[in-house]
């Protein structure tokens, strides 16, 4: 029997939750003191709509894969607990939802820039390159790493070159979070044929990329602080962060196991999530 919760699982809460949070601060950063009350409300709804939205259309894409992985085979459509038809309007109802809200009560650069970033996620990552190429993650990304500029549109009406920093930071975050994960779901991700980098080009050099992309990921995580776009209590934070990330970035190169790949993935989760806190609390204590 279907219950709300199969549809909120169809949302991807935990992942869009981390992406409400890059959001919100993307929205604290735009404005020098407390953002306008209707921007951080409807910003917030709308743009949440949306990546749930674009979460259905995953669920709805990929049920024949995911009914092939340990990870997703009880996922809400694989199990028939929602069926492909309904998870279709639920994912329609609530973009269109989204879309609107951000139209009518944000502004229009928020909702365009919303639409192409839901197109890109749906639809050119999970139906194209998901399924053709091992940089699929790399190039998809460029739509996970969209909500910061999308919550500072909100407030402000307009591109800024700092809410682009925000964007680059997740957008080369997101190869070792994931790559990491493909690791330790390898024999998943080879039972679906899905080119992910560990079964194109194998576990030894999918390590190696992890690493080199967190040593990337230190260096433009200290973009904000070089630029004067934060303070110290950010710098601070972010060097015991890329710290942190490069232990378990060397730990995976050296070891082996699914633990070690779940422990980096799991850290880079953490990582993200206290970095973006971190940019708060500098920008409101410095």
């Amino acid at each position: 029997m279907c219950h709300w919760r199969d549809y909120l699982e169809l949302c991807k809460p935990r992942v869009v939750a981390l992406m409400l949070l890059t959001a919100i601060v993307g929205m604290q950063l735009a404005a020098p003191g407390l953002i306008p009350w209707h921007a951080f409300i409807f910003g917030t709804i709308g743009i949440a709509f949306c990546a749930g939205s674009a979460a259905a259309i995953n669920h709805l894409a990929d049920y024949r894969i995911d009914a092939m992985m340990a990870r997703t085979h009880r996922r809400p459509i694989p199990t028939g607990r929602v069926s492909s038809r309904h998870a279709m309007y639920f994912a329609i109802i609530i973009g269109g939802l989204g879309m609107l809200v951000l139209i009518f009560f944000v502004n229009a650069l928020t909702a365009a820039l919303t639409f192409l970033t839901l197109i890109g996620y749906a639809g050119i990552y999970t139906l194209y390159l998901k399924r053709t190429t091992p940089q699929n993650i790399v190039i998809g990304g460029a739509a996970g790493a969209a909500p910061p500029v999308l919550g500072w549109t909100a407030v402000t009406g307009h591109l800024d070159p700092q809410s682009l920093l925000l964007m680059l930071i997740i957008f080369v975050w997101t190869p070792p979070h994931f790559w990491a994960l493909a690791i330790a779901r390898f024999a998943d991700y080879a039972k679906a044929d899905i080119p992910m980098l560990p079964v194109t080009h194998g576990i030894p050099f999918t390590k190696l990329a992890i690493l080199l992309y967190t040593f990337l990921l230190t260096a433009v995580s200290l973009l904000p602080y070089v630029i004067g776009m934060s303070g110290i209590i950010y710098l601070i934070g972010t060097l015991i962060l890329d710290a942190g990330f490069l232990y378990f970035a060397f730990c995976l190169y050296f070891k082996t196991g699914e633990r070690i790949a779940l422990e980096t993935f799991r850290y880079s989760i953490i990582y993200l999530m206290v970095l973006f806190v971190v940019l708060l609390v500098d920008h409101y204590f410095i």
